[in-house]
């Protein structure tokens, strides 16, 4: 699902990036600019990894163990996206001055692992385009850092497993009442670059998925759960109230659809994860593709999507499953046996 929800944002980039509105995708206009494909991808990434997160701590022994593998996960691959951005800069370059004597060029790598000094474009580079941005994607990910931090905060009461599906419960329901009658007073206001809306959009869906974790939502999965959920989610649209009802029915929808059990499909992650991976990688390779050949948005969708998941498997087998191997081995010893080998 998380392969399903990366393709999604990479064909929903595709219309914007190649100069057409999101208008024209076909679930924004059968729903009425209710939906569109990356708001879908966005948001089921935030719910699997509110739950999956969640899991993680559960079996962390401590805050350092967490985070350690929060860090593994999210920043090597990220560290390597930029630097490839970097490196292909030259080859884009239009600006009007040397490309050594941009500073742009030598602050995007740092402003942007750093997650939230986020720098999207570098002066001469994309100008040309209908997007400027080198990397769109990277936005969501000092979001998805945020509420790690904050999940890693229940190892403060780890052991009260009540206080904790209290304290989820109350802070989900704050978010959607704030999300539903305060985003326009809530949404505009910034702080440490995250944006308000972003904030009770995107981390409703998140801490929602945290809060089913902890009731252990797989025991409760059926067929009959998914199509109640499948038809209140249609009248929802039906009746313009999606926006309103969404993180209530997409979170449990979209856990149950991944918890079930289908033939073949199930085994689709022995390929590895490529997820994040196609997500990060998507948004340069559909600019450089704008910048030389200005495709339309079918030709763009239907090159960037195979050149995505190449370098999403590339990127999972030779840099995020490699550093993934720190999770469980102090730093301390590999670095030891890494001497030796010497």
């Amino acid at each position: 699902m998380r392969f399903i929800f990366a393709l999604l944002v990479v064909i929903s980039h595709s219309y914007p990036l190649s100069g057409n509105s999101e208008n024209a995708q076909w679930i924004y206009r059968l729903t009425d600019g209710q939906m569109n494909y990356a708001s879908l991808g966005l948001n089921g990434f935030f719910i699997i990894s509110g739950f999956f997160i969640y899991r993680s701590f559960a079996r962390s022994g401590s805050a350092w163990e967490f985070m350690k593998k929060r860090v593994l996960r999210i920043f090597p691959g990220l560290f390597i996206v930029l630097l490839l951005s970097v490196l292909m800069v030259p080859l884009v370059y239009e600006g009007n001055i040397p490309l050594l004597q941009n500073w742009e060029w030598y602050t995007y790598l740092p402003y942007n692992l750093s997650l939230y000094g986020f720098q999207g474009v570098v002066s001469g580079v994309f100008d040309g385009n209908f997007y400027h941005a080198i990397n769109g994607s990277l936005w969501t990910i000092r979001y998805e850092f945020t509420l790690y931090l904050c999940i890693a905060v229940f190892f403060l009461f780890r052991r009260n497993k009540r206080t904790i599906q209290l304290c989820l419960l109350l802070v989900s329901l704050g978010m959607l009442w704030g999300y539903t009658f305060f985003r326009e007073v809530l949404g505009p206001l910034s702080i440490f670059c995250l944006l308000g809306y972003n904030v009770l959009n995107l981390g409703t869906f998140f801490v929602l998925g945290s809060l089913l974790a902890t009731f252990e939502l797989e025991r409760w999965v059926h067929w009959g759960f998914v199509l109640v959920l499948l038809v209140l989610l249609g009248i929802s649209v039906y009746l313009d109230l999606y926006d309103v009802a969404k993180h209530i029915l997409f979170t449990p929808l979209v856990l149950m659809l991944g918890f079930l059990t289908l033939p073949r499909v199930s085994k689709f992650g022995k390929w590895g994860d490529s997820s994040y991976g196609i997500y990060i990688y998507s948004f340069p390779i559909q600019q450089v593709l704008v910048h030389y050949f200005k495709p339309s948005a079918i030709i763009l969708m239907l090159c960037s999507v195979p050149l995505s998941m190449l370098f999403g498997y590339l990127s999972w087998h030779l840099v995020e499953k490699r550093a993934l191997i720190f999770k469980t081995k102090s730093f301390s010893k590999l670095y030891g046996k890494w001497l030796n080998l010497v």
